[in-house]
């Protein structure tokens, strides 16, 4: 339900051989009409009518609600009629990519940039979830499980954020989810208001591709807090083979920073998405080659010391809803499956970081490639975003990140 009444229902009052008018009322949460216009709580119906008649859910609360019409007559005995609803809180649904198609070739694209107008008050807002529905070009779906990401433009910097990635089933749709991939973007509520810019990116390499669909629901309620800020610390993820190179020099990857706080800041946190890829040597003791599939545990650091950990392991690829995929989607990769959301690592400090600096660092626990693997590519990669997301009810500045 979207908006704050349910769409109608309809149900026939047939008052025949009667020479009494029939009198119908209902409940709280649900209201009646015979215009399908002015409902009301109660209404009548004069005798020797067959009536259409509507009814509609308008709760006062969430949750399962239930009801009955009751239908009285002098010359017959009580009706009633069961209702039931359930309530849930206020969506403003945003439509943007609609049936876009991505691909690879000449013509063609694997991005699209484009402008939509989304949310203005961010007053009432709860939280923010994205939704990513993938179907299949007149061609068929393109036959791989590859890394796909949706990036907003920070308009001050120009630089594109990414809000969420996953990862393509292997030649099939995602209709199997109702509304698709679901991310939740709440963390970007300060950069998802009114006219925005929006990047999709599939790294597919068939011409077939994919015709991609994204919305968004903006969810009334009470915000835990009435301001966000968030600020890139580092981003290594155009695509699956631009991240993080792991297992050899690293120098060229500004891993390091310094994160400096403003005031008024009452709640801080990390926001990471890393995916491995390779299938680089020497092989874990299990046979689990670097990075897609090879099981390890990273850390982030704060002034020196280990302080979050990510634990890159499986997240139960078999049990995907997308259970007709055409390829190898059953085994469990290091932090990801085929047609899944890459999950969101958030990361929370506790302590009071108003007026602070903090020195951060993104640790890879220690291996090295012996570039001997099978592959035509020899190498690992961690292609890898993580933010830092102030909140506070009164006006707070973004973190600044310096190198």
């Amino acid at each position: 339900m979207i908006s704050k009444s349910s769409v109608a229902a309809t149900f026939s009052v047939q008052s025949q051989n009667l020479n009494s008018e029939i009198s119908l009322s209902v409940g709280d949460n649900f209201e009646i009409s015979d215009d399908n216009s002015d409902f009301k709580k109660s209404l009548t119906v004069q005798p020797n009518q067959n009536k259409t008649l509507y009814v509609r859910f308008s709760p006062a609360e969430l949750g399962t609600q239930t009801g009955l019409i009751t239908i009285t007559s002098s010359n017959v005995s009580q009706k009633t009629i069961n209702l039931s609803g359930i309530a849930i809180k206020l969506r403003h649904n945003y439509k943007t990519y609609i049936k876009e198609h991505l691909a690879f070739g000449s013509g063609l694209s694997q991005s699209s940039v484009k402008s939509f107008d989304l949310h203005n008050d961010m007053e009432n807002i709860e939280s923010i979830k994205m939704y990513v529905q993938l179907e299949c070009p007149n061609a068929g779906c393109n036959a791989w499980d590859v890394f796909a990401n949706i990036l907003v433009k920070e308009s001050v910097s120009n630089e594109w954020l990414e809000i969420g990635r996953y990862i393509t089933p292997y030649g099939v749709d995602t209709s199997a989810l109702e509304r698709g991939i679901e991310i939740d973007v709440t963390d970007f509520k300060s950069l998802l208001s009114g006219t925005v810019e929006l990047k999709a990116y599939i790294e597919v390499w068939g011409s077939d591709g994919w015709n991609l669909s994204v919305d968004f629901d903006y969810t009334e309620g009470e915000p835990d807090y009435k301001y966000y800020q968030i600020s890139r610390i580092m981003q290594y993820n155009k695509n699956s083979l631009e991240g993080v190179i792991y297992g050899e020099d690293q120098s060229e990857f500004d891993l390091d920073k310094t994160i400096s706080f403003g005031d008024n800041i009452q709640s801080a946190h990390l926001r990471t998405i890393i995916t491995g890829w390779g299938h680089a040597t020497p092989a874990d003791s299990d046979g689990r080659r670097c990075a897609e599939w090879c099981y390890r545990t990273h850390d982030i650091k704060i002034n020196d010391a280990n302080r979050f950990q990510h634990e890159m392991k499986g997240i139960g690829c078999s049990s995907n809803p997308i259970n007709n995929q055409a390829g190898n989607w059953t085994p469990d990769r290091a932090g990801w499956c085929p047609g899944m959301a890459v999950p969101l690592r958030l990361d929370n400090f506790d302590e009071d970081l108003n007026g602070k600096t903090l020195k951060f660092k993104y640790a890879f626990k220690p291996w090295v490639n012996d570039l001997q693997t099978t592959a035509d590519n020899k190498h690992a990669y961690y292609a890898i975003s993580t933010f830092v997301v102030l909140k506070s009810n009164e006006e707070i500045s973004p973190a600044v990140v310096t190198n």
